[in-house]
């Protein structure tokens, strides 16, 4: 039933392919930024093989933390280096030495053994900086001034006589900021006392910590707001409340801690450690136990990645297959998906109903054409018939009604030319100059006789010069088809004019009657071929029912429109405009739906 084609064109196959070659390139670049950062933390942690070389590290941390530059730390380094044996080098990023332990200058090694910064510490270096990374002694703006810690102090030593009054002993402990913590309470039983002892009141922020407070939420709900999160506010404890998602606050919580306290800190630097004479101390590299268990996990990943890329491809392609089929079937496409896939089986759908449609159109159109075409054959073979018989005299009034039925099928046959023409972009226009209330004039003076015996009063109203490029002799069959649809529905006493007027762009050319009018649920059917209002009515007004069909290919042609408004029992209005440019000189393809109205057509 389908036609199968090779494995290696098969979609599962190629994207398959894709994906592992993307898996590939993700894994190895995984794998070469696992190796640099775990040789990095190596060489970071060769500090923290010995005892002194955490202590140096903790204590520069310690004093960036609470003081903005590094100018007093030279006496700190002395120490360190007497405490610990090693020399001890600050260096800015770019090396610039920021204080020196002691000794004759020496050439630094190519790697620091720490990079110090408060604001971005390696949480196996120092764990209680935390997921943040941030140095907890970094107060900034929080640290109190003496007034408020000594008024924190007492309530604090209030709350501790209170609670150990009621067997609750408690410590006192100064955070970095300075704020007077209460320490060893149980935390049911602290909450139970806590508003008889005071600890909401010194758990309440001060002016110094409200102004920091406040800061810092503003630079947290901005931060948010630029990624599209909703507004936040931050406790005393920095504690983010009623929020689902705390990734995206984390982040900016820590991005706006950062930018609050960088003006209080040191700026980062580079430690060196080095040997008491300046020599460079050992240096660690990635075991083969630890090089091993990285290449297990890259490629566990690697073939977790394969195995889902195949299943996701697999997944994928099933509505694609689903698709195909429904194409080899020629049925609607069962794919209800709101992806790609879904959207192309919604067209193909589409198509599908609209092809339908247009067989539907077509088998309708064939069967119009019989019919017209049978109707005054049938008329012309009968009385031929009949006449062979005997029956009516062959004379002039019989040649003259054969003669009439035959134009009237020629009239049929020329106006199926013209459309299938146009259908087939071959419908040719000769452009020249012309006057359209001249043309008018002629189209008028033509259908005089016919007005005049029906009754009808056919004037020409032109309004200012109406000159435009356009083919004369299609022109006047557009004005003419519709004249002569005018003519044939407006009753005795009536009124057809043809109105012209002109504008900067273009011309507009409209035939208003004073007839039947049509219904507003036909007016979008007026110009389908052999569409009729009246279904039973059968054509003996000598219409074709393709004249409007006729007039909008036409139209078209010449780069115009042409528009219908009408009301029952008042009359209609059927109005050309085409454009003053010169038109291409050559119609434009088939129109899909297009045809006449049998209540209208000429």
């Amino acid at each position: 039933m389908g036609r199968s084609f090779p494995r290696r064109r098969s979609l599962v196959v190629r994207l398959t392919a894709v994906s592992l070659l993307i898996a590939l390139a993700s894994i190895a670049a995984t794998a070469w930024l696992a190796v640099q950062t775990t040789t990095r933390a190596i060489q970071q942690e060769q500090g923290q093989a010995l005892s002194g070389d955490a202590t140096i590290y903790t204590e520069l941390l310690g004093f960036a933390a609470v003081n903005h530059t590094w100018d007093q730390v030279g006496p700190r380094l002395r120490a360190l280096s007497e405490q610990t044996g090693r020399r001890v080098v600050l260096t800015t990023l770019d090396r610039r030495v920021l204080g020196d332990s002691g000794g004759a200058p020496v050439t630094l090694p190519v790697k620091a053994t720490a990079s110090v910064d408060p604001l971005h510490v390696d949480p196996v270096l120092l764990p209680e900086a935390g997921t943040s990374g941030i140095d907890p002694r970094a107060a900034g703006p929080f640290k109190l001034p003496p007034s408020e810690r000594e008024e924190l102090t007492a309530l604090a030593k209030k709350a501790t006589a209170c609670l150990a009054a009621f067997g609750l002993p408690g410590q006192v402990r100064d955070s970095p900021s300075g704020r007077p913590q209460l320490t060893g309470l149980e935390p049911l039983s602290a909450r139970y006392y806590a508003g008889k002892c005071g600890l909401f009141e010194l758990a309440a922020p001060t002016p110094t910590e409200q102004a920091a407070l406040t800061s810092l939420n503003d630079a947290v709900n901005r931060c948010l707001q630029n990624q599209g999160g909703g507004q936040v506010k931050l406790g005393l404890d920095l504690e983010v409340l009623d929020v689902s998602d705390q990734r995206p606050i984390e982040d900016c919580l820590d991005s706006a801690r950062r930018e609050q306290l960088a003006p209080y800190v040191a700026p980062p630097a580079l430690l060196f450690t080095l040997g008491p004479g300046g020599s460079p101390l050992p240096t660690f590299t990635l075991s083969r136990e630890n090089l091993t268990r990285i290449l297990a996990v890259t490629g566990g990943v690697l073939v977790l990645a394969v195995a889902l890329t195949a299943l996701v491809a697999r997944r994928l392609s099933r509505p694609l297959r689903a698709l195909t089929e429904a194409a080899q079937q020629d049925r609607p496409a069962p794919v209800k998906s709101r992806d790609e896939v879904g959207y192309l089986a919604a067209a193909f759908n589409d198509l599908t109903a609209r092809r339908e449609r247009i067989e539907e159109q077509r088998k309708a159109m064939v069967s119009d054409i019989a019919h017209e075409l049978r109707n005054p054959l049938n008329v012309i073979r009968g009385r031929l018939e009949a006449a062979e018989d005997g029956h009516l005299p062959f004379d002039r009034a019989l040649s003259a009604s054969l003669l009439e039925e035959t134009v009237l099928l020629q009239h049929i046959v020329d106006d199926l030319q013209d459309l299938a023409a146009a259908d087939a972009g071959q419908l040719r226009l000769h452009p020249e100059p012309l006057d359209a209330a001249e043309l008018a004039g002629h189209v008028a003076a033509a259908h005089a006789d016919r007005a005049a015996a029906g009754g009808v009063t056919l004037t020409v109203e032109a309004l200012g010069e109406a000159t435009l490029p356009a083919d004369p002799v299609r022109l006047r069959q557009v004005v003419g088809n519709l004249v002569t649809n005018a003519i044939r529905h407006t009753p005795p006493g009536g009124r057809v004019t043809i109105r012209v007027s002109s504008t900067v762009d273009e011309v507009t050319l409209a035939v208003a009657d004073t007839g039947s009018g049509i219904a507003a649920e036909d007016l979008p059917h007026v110009f389908d071929r052999f569409w009729r209002a009246e279904k039973s009515r059968s054509r003996q007004t000598g219409g074709s029912g393709l004249g409007l069909a006729i007039v909008r290919h036409l139209v078209a042609a010449h780069g115009g429109t042409v528009t219908v408004e009408s009301e029952v029992d008042t009359g209609s209005t059927f109005t050309v405009r085409l454009p003053k440019a010169d038109p291409a000189g050559v119609a434009p393809g088939p129109v899909a739906e297009e045809g006449g109205d049998d209540r209208l057509q000429g």
